[in-house]
């Protein structure tokens, strides 16, 4: 397993199946091609069509879409393209109970992402579609997903924070993933084939995402009305956390930036050291200590650069997808024996992708809760009875 397999896994759902074998190896040759739209694993499980998992905080989510343009940087993966358009998710806590529930995502973009192998679209979802915000000013916290992967695949864990009390923005990176816009198009992913040089493609990568997110951090902190009517932010409390490519972008958006408080990377090989002594709170949670001597040894440089709080947390039983929503959802559609087994134990590991979500929803919530809201709690101090699938590594 190479040093670059964990973020190149976690594109591996969205790319077309020639690529797919490609990628996986000479085990995946015999596996069947993903099933079209119609086919049974394209369909809605027997018991019905699954729901995100109920957040286990005590306030309503709100939900609203925004398209951000970043007009003062032209966009690093188009050529020609003078400005960087972003599609954003935000979640929030609701003024209100009552409203409607947007879908998880089109059908259009399922199968974009996911090829058919299973249909997002008829997930359903908690949060309520452009409910108003609840009064007062709110700690933010932005979400990136991994190298591959929709703003979507951090639904459940963006439900959960917003549920807690946080504002969650989730940015989907432009051209590293299938995006849709409000006008309906879907711009497809234009740097998902094998980069001549892996590791030179993942520093890149994560420098361009640690731009988008300090410009939403920019557009959601900037003076008069925000991106979403009535969502007031607090700027001495925001924290930044990813999977995959998307926590190495996190890392590097808070090297780069005074205002993030705190980040936490899931599961993430890290391309951009931190700096040396770097002072601020860091969260590493992984699975299987990365997969490789390899993620271990860059791990260890990474936690040897920290000056500041750190916690580095493992679950050895879950695969690199346990950290985003394709585990409960493969899970759900029963679709895991449909992958080649190689990829299913490395994306997947043994734990059920619900048990992977409530460690990683609490933990990251403690965590954020700790060093954004001064609430500190026992959690992170010692293993814990209710969580026995997580390891403390240091």
């Amino acid at each position: 397993m190479s040093k670059t397999t964990r973020w190149r896994s976690a594109a591996l759902l969205g790319l077309p199946v020639a690529l797919l074998l490609t990628l996986a190896g000479p085990a995946a040759a015999a596996a069947p091609p993903a099933p079209t739209p119609g086919a049974a694993g394209h369909r809605p499980p027997a018991g019905g069509a699954p729901r995100v998992p109920a957040p286990t905080g005590h306030q309503p989510v709100g939900v609203t879409d925004v398209r951000l343009v970043d007009d003062s940087r032209p966009d690093p993966w188009r050529a020609g393209t003078p400005s960087r358009e972003l599609m954003v998710t935000v979640r929030y806590p609701a003024g209100t109970t009552r409203g409607s529930h947007p879908a998880y995502v089109s059908p259009e973009l399922s199968h974009a992402l996911y090829r058919g192998l299973f249909d997002a679209s008829t997930v359903r979802t908690n949060a309520l579609a452009d409910a108003p915000p609840a009064r007062g000013r709110l700690p933010l916290v932005v979400l990136s997903p991994g190298f591959g992967n929709s703003r979507t695949s951090l639904t459940a864990l963006s439900e959960d924070l917003a549920s807690r009390g946080y504002a969650v923005a989730v940015v989907d990176h432009t051209y590293e993933t299938s995006v849709q816009f409000p006008d309906g198009r879907i711009e497809p992913c234009l740097i998902c084939g094998e980069p001549e040089d892996p590791w030179a493609f993942g520093v890149d990568v994560s420098r361009s995402r640690a731009r988008d997110l300090r410009f939403v951090i920019d557009r959601f902190t900037a003076p008069g009305r925000g991106p979403v009517r009535g969502l007031s932010i607090d700027p001495a409390r925001i924290g930044a956390a990813g999977h995959s490519l998307g926590g190495a972008g996190s890392l590097e958006a808070m090297r780069e930036d005074g205002r993030i408080r705190a980040a936490a990377n899931l599961d993430g090989t890290v391309f951009v050291p931190p700096a040396e002594g770097l002072s601020r709170p860091v969260l590493l949670l992984s699975a299987r200590l990365g997969g490789s001597v390899e993620s271990a040894a860059n791990w260890e440089d990474t936690w040897n650069r920290l000056g500041g709080w750190r916690r580095w947390l493992d679950l050895p039983e879950a695969g690199h997808l346990s950290f985003s929503d394709v585990h409960w959802q493969v899970d759900a559609f029963g679709v895991r024996d449909q992958l080649p087994p190689e990829l299913a134990d490395e994306s997947f590991g043994t734990i059920r992708g619900t048990r992977a979500l409530a460690a990683t929803r609490a933990y990251l919530g403690a965590f954020l809760d700790r060093h954004l809201r001064d609430r500190p709690g026992p959690l992170l101090d010692r293993p814990s009875r209710a969580y026995p699938d997580v390891r403390f590594v240091k």
